[in-house]
């Protein structure tokens, strides 16, 4: 009877896409940046919570220790080698997850999505506002498979709601947003873009917010004008409309700059 109610369980969990596909980052999650060809800054505003450092070419342009609340790293190090290690399983395992919705072809303003993975064939757009709904889940999870370019319109934002009912103020438990990216991501001026950005290529941050992070692969991030970067923090709207910038992913940690 226990047998048959546990094949019951994971059936169910099969038939409702609720079984978790596992992305694990490793040390890479420490970064707000991580580049493998160099980071480059134009803006002295620029402000990132996070480790920021590129491997193999340790190149960053641009940013002062003070615009870093983490590790910036200057020069090469094994931290950064070690990341881009780790950044290729997790990008690996992005790609390997079971795609449950196809959108290509669709822009993803005005779309509100549920947990899950959701993938694109070639290039994915965002023109406007997309709502992340956990639905109440208190660890939900989201994988966008693209296959080859991500880019936003200008005021583009990303909305994560957590689903709580009645308004509560009960946060989500991690920043699980993945966008595995097949070559490129530009992220358009003034975006609030939430989620891991893991670009196989380049990235491209015009000047906005980016609440997750940007890892690039095997080519560089380019920050355009202004941005900030938070690998701490989510940007949550609870049940009817509440907004919270402050919904930390993960514990801060305390770096001293190299």
């Amino acid at each position: 009877m226990k047998l048959f109610v546990a094949f019951f369980l994971v059936l169910s969990s099969l038939a409702t896409g609720a079984v978790a596909q596992t992305i694990n980052l490793g040390t890479a999650n420490n970064f707000g940046l991580l580049a493998a060809s160099g980071v480059t800054n134009v803006s002295t505003l620029t402000e990132i919570t996070g480790d920021v450092g590129s491997s193999p070419t340790p190149s960053v342009t641009g940013l002062s220790p003070a615009q870093v609340s983490g590790t910036l790293f200057l020069v090469s190090s094994p931290v950064t080698a070690q990341a881009q290690t780790d950044l290729a399983v997790g990008y690996s395992q992005a790609v390997a997850a079971q795609c449950g919705t196809d959108l290509s072809g669709q822009d993803l303003g005005g779309m509100t999505l549920a947990p899950g993975v959701y993938c694109f064939a070639s290039s994915a757009a965002l023109t406007g506002t997309l709502t992340l709904d956990a639905g109440g889940d208190a660890n939900p999870q989201w994988i966008f498979q693209i296959g080859s370019t991500l880019t936003t319109a200008v005021n583009s934002v990303v909305i994560l709601n957590s689903g709580s009912k009645g308004g509560s103020s009960k946060k989500l438990g991690a920043c699980a947003i993945y966008w595995q990216v097949g070559s490129s991501a530009t992220i358009g001026t003034g975006s609030i873009f939430v989620g891991k950005i893991l670009a196989l290529t380049s990235i491209t941050l015009n000047g906005g917010t980016l609440r997750g992070g940007a890892f690039a692969s095997n080519g560089a991030i380019t920050m355009a004008a202004r941005e900030t970067v938070s690998a701490l923090q989510c940007d949550v709207t609870h049940g009817h409309g509440h907004h919270n910038n402050n919904n930390d992913c993960h514990e801060d940690k305390n770096h001293e700059d190299k």
